[in-house]
């Protein structure tokens, strides 16, 4: 049995979140994280507020082994949609995206080229 009104009207939505890290040191290069997080929610305005609250308190600072201060922060939310099964207890589709230019996404996902991070 639910616990709250909003377990009986929540659904599961996806939000696709861009970390930026920035450091202090002149020749440091940023890097970027994309996340794909699932977020329970009534509605995608609710959803879009708890993925931005949940990526503020994953910001975080640190010393890398070189001894600078790495900084990760939230850059921005890029897309919110409702998932597109809504039974998670299985197998199912998530999220899509869709786009027209493949060089230019093969540029952007390293994993494509087998460049290591």
């Amino acid at each position: 049995m639910p616990s709250s009104e909003e377990d009986v009207t929540s659904a599961p939505y996806i939000a696709i979140v861009l970390m930026e890290s920035s450091s202090d040191s002149r020749d440091y290069v940023p890097l970027y994280q994309e996340n794909i997080v699932l977020i329970h929610a009534r509605d995608e305005d609710a959803a879009r507020q708890a993925a931005e609250r949940r990526s503020r308190q994953s910001e975080s600072s640190f010393l890398n082994e070189g001894g600078q201060k790495i900084t990760w922060r939230l850059k921005t939310i890029v897309d919110v949609q409702e998932a597109q099964d809504a039974d998670l207890t299985r197998d199912a589709d998530l999220y899509s995206r869709h786009f027209r230019d493949h060089v230019s996404y093969e540029k952007f996902e390293p994993l494509l080229s087998g460049e290591e991070l």
